[in-house]
């Protein structure tokens, strides 16, 4: 009698069979688990500051009275970026005797307007000189020419508008009062006299500037609206205009921030790049 013995082998897929070993391994040597405190686990470290790749070269535009100097000094202190105002450039070009703020000079005491060749240049004498820090321009350009001028030597990265109502701006000039002796200046709607008409520490009248009066608020309003339309098109049309809308400073400078944080690091920022 012959005993015949079969021996039966079951063959496992080799992709179950891997499996099988990664789960054997993982019981033979298990991982940790991370586990924290009763009062919580400590915070995540904070993400890496913003990586910027260039500087930033703005212009700022607003009407009279629409809060552009309040707004402008915010971003200085936030952003580190230079304020670059058209009038001190120009007078910073004159006192050194440049060539362009010389030719500025002549036509200054003729009483004449400066010509926009000569105002190009000389705000590029300047613009020239800040090779590592963003710069806000402030004043200039006042023409579409020299908006032209500027961006053929110059690529200007954005142009901030300061939309801000002129029934606002009006509102608000207008109701400023001045004391002659002193200067003191009172705003009828937020910081008023105690007596009407009078200055509070000698009693005197207070005056109203003939800038402040309504007919010339409203003059130079229009006339800031017809000079400026045409630039703010230009710019709309490259691509470089962002308006910003708002009756108020403590309004229309949160955007103004929130935008310009995509742009540039802030302050603090910056700090924390130096120290790493």
């Amino acid at each position: 009698m012959r005993l015949c013995l079969f021996v039966v082998l079951t063959v496992t897929p080799w992709p179950v069979w891997s499996h099988l070993q990664d789960y054997r391994a993982q019981e033979e040597d298990p991982q940790p688990i991370t586990t924290c405190p009763v009062d919580g686990c400590p915070p995540s470290p904070p993400p890496p500051p913003k990586m910027f790749s260039k500087l930033l070269r703005a212009i700022i535009m607003g009407p009279p009275g629409s809060g552009k100097g309040t707004i402008s000094g915010r971003i200085v202190h936030d952003f580190g970026m230079k304020h670059l105002s058209s009038g001190d450039l120009l007078r910073i070009q004159i006192m050194n005797s440049t060539a362009a703020g010389l030719e500025a000079k002549k036509f200054i005491d003729q009483g004449a307007l400066v010509p926009d060749d000569v105002m190009v240049q000389l705000i590029l004498n300047e613009l020239r000189e800040i090779t590592n820090h963003s710069w806000l321009l402030d004043g200039f350009p006042r023409t579409v020419p020299q908006a032209e001028a500027l961006s053929d030597k110059l690529d200007i990265d954005v142009v901030m508008n300061l939309d801000v109502p002129f029934e606002t701006i009006k509102q608000r000039l207008t109701a400023r009062w001045v004391h002659p002796g002193s200067g003191r200046v009172y705003n009828l709607d937020w910081n008023p006299p105690q007596i009407p008409g009078k200055d509070d520490v000698t009693g005197e009248d207070l005056i109203q500037r003939d800038d402040d009066k309504p007919e010339t608020v409203t003059a130079r309003l229009r006339n800031y609206e017809n000079q400026t339309k045409p630039l703010l098109q230009f710019y709309s049309a490259a691509g470089k205009l962002v308006s910003f809308h708002g009756t108020e400073s403590n309004i229309i400078y949160p955007k103004v921030k929130d935008f310009l944080a995509t742009k540039i690091p802030q302050v603090a920022d910056q700090s924390q790049s130096v120290k790493q």
